[in-house]
Formats: structure tokens, C-alpha cells, sequence
């Protein structure tokens, strides 16, 4: 009887405790070089990307930057627009059956605002697939344009036009206020179980869709110019603004 009062209480306590959290894949971008084993380039003309950005993306604009940080840094050269763009080796970052996956990073948009900032459009996003969007999904974790002081995220997924994500659109969350993130370090995650995506801010949530997505991700950090979201830049659009990652995580439960 002993027994079994003990082993009763050891699961409440373990429910109590709630689900273990098991981080999956992190980097910190210690040292002097991308981790060739976490990540790649992706390089490349901007018809490449399909969405009217105009820079092209070059390895060299993705780097560390010695003090712990990615720094992707957008260039221009006589208007001819260079950046960086970066994804991980894994592209099987999924929802367990019965858990949660959450995406993560600490990150510092680039230190531009709406008057020296236009066609500035940095992103934290994952894609399900390399070929076939919107039906390989996709979920953007952090998006802001042109140096606004605002964030948002989004979904797609489905057939375009139309379809249940509602393309090219999507579904996107409530603009989120954030006065500094253009400059500053923030973290923003998401979080995906097998009924809905929670989008948050600083670790506080601001945007839950009951729809998800059970497929394998890989993760993209990038910094675009121009595009269908911001718009081109224009005279007053300064080059050499980085934006820098402290670091990525991804964790699971279940």
C-alpha cells in the first residue's frame, strides 16, 4: 500500500511539472565560422526566391561576426543589392505525436527605421519543402518591414489562390507592436502542436491560430531588400545595417 501511494504521488508530481522540454538543435554562433554542419547558404539571383525581392544572395553577406552573433548584412553597390541567407542542414524539425515543437531565437533587427529603412524586410521562418509552395507550408516566426516598429507572423499552406491559408496572403497574425526591435535583441518563437501555432514575443504569446501544419520544417534566417511585403527601397535606404543572432533554438515535448 505504501508502494503504490508513493508511486502515485511521484505522478502527480510529474504532472505537475508539465512536459520536459528536449532542445533538439541550438546554435550559438560562438567562434569565427558558420557551422557548416547546422547550416547552409542559400545564394542566388532574386528570381530564385519568387517574391520580388531584388538583392542578390551571396555567402559572404551571412557571417559571424566574432562576438557570438550572425550577422547577415544587407550591401549595395551603385544600387545593385547584395544579403545573406541562411538555413539549416535539418529539414525534419516536426511536431512529436502528442507534443509540441517551439522555434526560437534572440535576435536584433537591423538598426534602420521607417525614414532610412525602406525595402528592409528581415525574417525568422521555416519551410516544409524546397519545390511546391504553398503546399509544402510555411510558417514566418518573426517578418518586419522597412524599419516599422511593428512584427508579424503568418502561415501558408494549400493550393494558390485561394485555398484554406487563403494566398499568397496567408494567414497572417495582428501586427505586433515592438518600438525597439530595430536595433535591439528580442526573441521570437513559435510553437506548433498537432491543433494549433502560438506566435510569441519575449516569451509572452500575442497570436494563436487553431490550424497547424504536421510536417518537417527546416529553419531560414534572412534578410531580403524589396519584395511584394516592403516595397523597393528608395534614395534614403542606407546599406550595412546587419541583422544579428544571438542564437536558435528548437525544442520539443512529447
Amino acid at each position: 500500500m505504501r508502494l503504490l501511494t508513493a508511486l502515485l504521488l511521484l505522478c502527480a508530481l510529474a504532472a505537475c511539472s508539465g512536459p520536459e522540454r528536449r532542445e533538439v538543435f541550438r546554435d550559438d554562433f560562438d567562434g569565427t565560422t558558420l557551422d557548416a554542419g547546422r547550416w547552409r547558404h542559400e545564394t542566388g539571383p532574386p528570381e530564385r526566391w519568387g517574391t520580388g525581392e531584388i538583392e542578390t544572395m551571396a555567402a559572404a553577406n551571412a557571417a559571424l561576426d566574432g562576438k557570438g552573433n550572425l550577422a547577415i548584412t544587407p550591401l549595395s553597390d551603385g544600387g545593385r543589392w547584395t544579403s545573406g541567407r541562411v538555413r539549416t542542414q535539418r529539414a525534419d524539425f516536426a511536431v512529436p505525436p502528442g507534443g509540441t515543437l517551439r522555434v526560437e531565437a534572440r535576435i536584433a533587427l537591423p538598426a534602420v527605421t521607417p525614414a532610412d529603412g525602406a525595402g528592409y524586410w528581415p525574417a525568422f521562418w521555416m519551410l516544409g519543402g524546397e519545390t511546391g509552395w504553398p503546399a509544402v507550408g510555411e510558417i514566418d516566426i518573426m517578418e518586419a518591414v522597412n524599419g516599422r516598429p511593428a512584427i508579424t507572423g503568418a502561415m501558408h499552406c494549400g493550393t494558390m489562390p485561394g485555398g484554406p491559408c487563403r494566398e499568397p496572403k496567408g494567414l497572417v497574425t495582428p501586427e505586433r507592436a515592438c518600438p525597439d526591435c530595430f536595433g535591439a535583441f528580442h526573441t521570437y518563437a513559435v510553437e506548433v502542436t498537432e491543433r494549433a501555432t502560438t506566435w510569441f514575443l519575449d516569451g509572452r504569446p500575442y497570436h494563436t491560430l487553431e490550424r497547424s501544419l504536421p510536417r518537417g520544417f527546416f529553419v531560414i534566417l534572412n534578410v531580403a531588400i524589396g519584395g511584394g511585403l516592403p516595397g523597393p527601397p528608395n534614395a534614403a535606404t542606407v546599406p550595412g545595417r546587419p541583422m544579428l543572432v544571438d542564437w536558435v533554438s528548437v525544442r520539443t515535448t512529447g
